[in-house]
């Protein structure tokens, strides 16, 4: 796996000029669903919160949010959004890789576009410490980029195989369905394909 500095610097880049591609001012359209039927409650963890879309959302809504991400500019950048909104969220710099040393506990774990963009290797490493984090009975919802949609630009296709053998032990899968990211202007569409994961994690045997 990459050096952790070199990976944020990284993302901060990402940051530092026009919005990309992911980042676009508004929760994604699923995610708004979700909260639609209750899905965003307790104590809510937003990993790989980018500049705390989904994090003020949850919170608006009442769940006790916390959001983390790797990179400073974006964290920077979701701390003045909620200010700036009124909402008590929270956003803590942080890799994604140890939420199990945060020494809390979530009844909801969000992940909206952060998955994808690991290795194998990573996404088991980052799976776990996800389940370590969610109280059993606790939801994981997860979006991803999808093998579904055409062309090579944009982080690694993730087929419907390879994310259910990923939520296997430990989990049970509840929903499993193609959805779409919206995405900035700039790549020639205005979405990209997805998966849509709820799955609830299991109580240690």
């Amino acid at each position: 796996m990459r050096d952790m500095t070199a990976a944020a610097n990284d993302w901060d880049s990402s940051y530092a000029g026009p919005s990309p591609p992911w980042d676009i001012g508004r929760p994604q359209p699923a995610f708004v669903r979700l909260t639609e039927i209750g899905a965003f409650t307790g104590a809510l963890l937003d990993a790989g919160c980018g500049t705390g879309e989904h994090t003020i959302l949850a919170a608006r809504l009442g769940a006790r949010a916390l959001g983390i991400d790797i990179s400073t500019l974006a964290i920077e950048t979701a701390r003045r959004k909620a200010a700036e909104r009124g909402v008590d969220a929270t956003f803590q710099v942080f890799d994604a890789f140890r939420v199990d040393t945060l020494g809390e506990v979530f009844d909801t774990v969000i992940d909206s576009g952060l998955f994808h963009v690991f290795d194998d290797a990573a996404r088991a490493r980052y799976i776990a410490a996800v389940h370590a984090v969610l109280r059993p009975g606790g939801h994981l919802h997860l979006m991803c980029f999808s093998d579904r949609q055409p062309g090579d630009w944009g982080p690694r296709r993730v087929t419907e195989g390879e994310l259910r053998a990923a939520l296997g032990d430990g989990w049970r899968i509840a929903s499993l369905a193609p959805d779409r990211f919206d995405i900035n202007p700039g790549l020639g569409t205005p979405a990209a394909e997805a998966w849509l994961a709820d799955a609830v994690r299991l109580a240690a045997s």
